[in-house]
C-alpha cells in the first residue's frame, strides 16, 4: 500500500472511530446525563498555543477565542485519524483487510495517556485530572471514552474490510 492510500484509509478509519466514539459520548449523555469533553476548550489550548501559552492555570477560566468550538471539533477528529495511522503504521495496513480487536484496544487504552499526561495538564486539570473536583470520575470517564474509540477504530475497520472485499470482487 502506498502512502496515499495508507493516509485514505487513516483518515477514513479515524473519522468512523470518532464517530463512533462520538455516538458513544451521546448515548452516555442522553440515557445517563454524564458529559463528555468540552471540545472548545480543545479549540481554546490550540489557539493559545498560537500565541506562546502552552499551559494554563484553569483553562476554563482563560478568554474564549474565536472559532474555538470548530477548532477543537476538527482537532478532535485529526487527532482521530493520527491514532488511526498510529494503528496502521504498527498492524501493517494488511490489517485493514482481517481486522482484530487487539490491537484498535491497545491504542484506544493507550490514547489515554494523550489527556492524562499531556492535554489535562496544560488545562491546569493536573495530571490524569488529579486537580479537578473527582478525578477518579474523571479518569473513568476519559478511560471509557478512549476504549469506545478503540472499539470504533476495530467496527470501522470491520466496515472498512467489507467494501475493501466488495470492491475486489466487484
Amino acid at each position: 500500500m502506498h502512502t496515499t492510500s495508507l493516509l485514505i484509509n487513516a483518515a477514513l478509519l479515524g473519522i468512523g472511530a470518532t464517530i463512533f466514539m462520538d455516538l458513544v459520548a451521546w448515548v452516555r449523555l442522553r440515557f445517563f446525563a454524564i458529559p463528555a469533553l468540552d471540545y472548545r476548550l480543545v479549540g481554546r489550548w490550540m489557539l493559545s498555543m498560537l500565541r506562546g501559552r502552552f499551559q494554563h492555570q484553569n483553562i476554563m477560566q482563560s478568554p474564549p477565542q474565536p472559532f474555538e468550538r470548530s477548532i477543537g471539533w476538527i482537532a478532535h477528529y485529526v487527532i482521530g485519524a493520527v491514532f488511526a495511522l498510529v494503528l496502521l503504521a504498527l498492524t501493517g495496513p494488511n490489517w485493514l483487510q482481517n481486522p482484530t480487536i487487539l490491537m484498535p484496544f491497545l491504542i484506544g487504552l493507550l490514547s489515554v495517556g494523550f489527556p492524562f499526561f499531556f492535554m489535562q495538564p496544560a488545562f491546569g486539570f493536573g495530571v490524569a485530572a488529579s486537580k479537578t473536583p473527582a478525578p477518579t470520575i474523571a479518569r473513568i470517564r476519559s478511560l471509557i471514552a478512549h476504549l469506545s474509540f478503540g472499539l470504533g477504530l476495530y467496527f470501522t475497520g470491520l466496515c472498512l474490510s467489507l467494501l475493501l472485499v466488495t470492491g475486489a470482487t466487484s
